[in-house]
This record gives structure tokens, C-alpha cells and sequence, in this order.
């Protein structure tokens, strides 16, 4: 089931925080995010992105505050995230024994993805992945296992996308592409909750931006906007 753009928010985020130990990795945020729109979030590391993203994903439980996805609590456990959210990590995880296609019919099978076969070429062909369809990833380059890690999220039903820092290991036109999918993916209705260090490809995909530092929000709204309140742009 594809979300409609009803002004509703998908992801649905108050207060939320996480503490480790006597560590504060986030101090209290609120994030609404709704259906074809992008929310980018922007920092160095240890800003607090990773573990923001980590909650709306369900992999990690706030301290404080509520998570809701589709009006109810996020948990990797709950069989509705897991069909309706796609995750793009930053490290790159893969079978070393599995061909680059059997890793993608491994995610079809396990999202019962309907007509998988064509699924899996139409996105081995947008991500420049067709020549090595039966690759094992020990032969890939990083930005190709990059690409794997994209692919694998795209050729399963989602309503959320969210990618933390998914440039990472591309080159330059790679990234433009990226772009462009990202764009693609908020036409057809997808929520889109992104993680970069590239402020080009915020401007060119995000609605909003939230700028964090030591797990606090500097700045927040439009990416131009942002970008020039943190003297990145001019």
C-alpha cells in the first residue's frame, strides 16, 4: 500500500531524545514528515543524525518522547514498519557467497514482491548494476556495493524511505543520479528522511532541512535557508 499526500504525517516525531548513559546523543526534537516530501538532516558526525534516524526506523528506542508511524508506535519488531519502511544504512552489509541478484530476489522473496523478476532488472538497470547481476560483492567497487545497498531498498514496497548518508562512495554523477531517484521516489508518493553531509543534494531533494550539532538542532526550514544561516551558501 502506497501512502497518499493528504497533509497527514507518515512519520510523526515529539520530543523525542536519546540518551546513552551520561551521554545526550539528541535532545528533544519534534519532526512531522508526510507523504512525497523530504525531510534532510545535516551535520559532521556524532551530530545526532544516525541516531534520529535510527529511532524513525525503529532500530532504536527513544528515551523520551513518541515515534509514530502511521499513527502508531515505531518498532522494527511491528510487521507493518517492516513492510512499509525501507532502510539505507551507512555501512555496507552483504552475503560475500550471493550474487548482486540474488541478494535482490533474497529482499523480493522476503516482501513477497509480485512480478520480482522484472522488479529486480528494471533497478539493476537504473542503478548501473546490470553487468554485474552475477557478481559477488567482493568484486565490487564501494560505490557499486553502494548501489547495492540502494537497490536492495528499492525493490521492495516502501512508503518510507530512509537513507543515511547514501552519497557516501559515489562519485559525482553517481550522486546526481541519486538525486534524481530521490526526486522520483517523492513524486510517486514515497516519504523520503535523508542523512548528508552534501548540502547540493539536500537543495536539490529536500522540502526541509534540520541542521544538528552535539545532538541539538541549529537551524531548521527551507535548505537554502538553512545553508545560508550556517554560512555555507552566500
Amino acid at each position: 500500500m502506497r501512502a497518499t499526500t493528504n497533509g497527514t504525517a507518515l512519520l510523526r516525531l515529539r520530543k523525542v531524545s536519546r540518551t546513552y548513559g551520561q551521554r545526550r546523543a539528541l535532545h528533544p526534537l519534534d519532526l512531522d514528515l508526510e507523504a512525497g516530501r523530504c525531510v534532510a538532516l545535516y551535520g559532521q558526525n556524532g551530530s545526532g543524525k544516525s541516531t534520529l534516524l535510527r529511532i524513525a526506523g525503529g532500530r532504536d528506542a527513544p528515551t523520551s518522547g513518541d515515534a509514530l508511524f502511521a499513527g502508531r508506535p515505531v518498532s522494527e519488531d511491528d510487521p507493518e514498519v517492516r513492510a512499509r519502511v525501507a532502510v539505507v544504512g551507512d555501512t555496507v552489509a552483504c552475503y560475500p557467497d550471493l550474487t548482486v541478484r540474488e541478494h535482490l530476489e533474497l529482499v523480493t522473496v522476503a516482501h513477497a514482491v509480485d512480478d520480482a523478476d522484472a522488479w529486480i532488472d528494471q533497478v539493476l538497470a537504473d542503478r548501473r548494476l546490470s553487468d554485474h547481476a552475477r557478481a559477488l560483492p567482493g568484486s565490487l567497487s564501494s560505490g557499486q556495493l553502494q548501489s547495492l545497498l540502494l537497490a536492495a531498498a528499492l525493490v521492495r514496497p516502501r512508503d518510507l524511505l530512509i537513507l543515511d548518508e547514501p552519497e557516501q562512495r559515489l562519485d559525482p554523477a553517481a550522486r546526481r543520479r541519486l538525486a534524481d531517484l530521490l526526486v522520483a521516489e517523492k513524486t510517486d508518493g514515497v516519504a523520503v528522511l535523508l542523512a548528508t553531509h552534501q548540502p547540493d543534494l539536500a537543495e536539490a531533494v529536500a522540502d526541509r532541512m534540520i541542521a544538528l550539532d552535539d545532538g541539538q538542532v541549529i537551524a531548521d526550514g527551507a535548505p537554502a535557508a538553512v545553508l545560508r544561516e550556517l554560512g555555507v551558501r552566500g
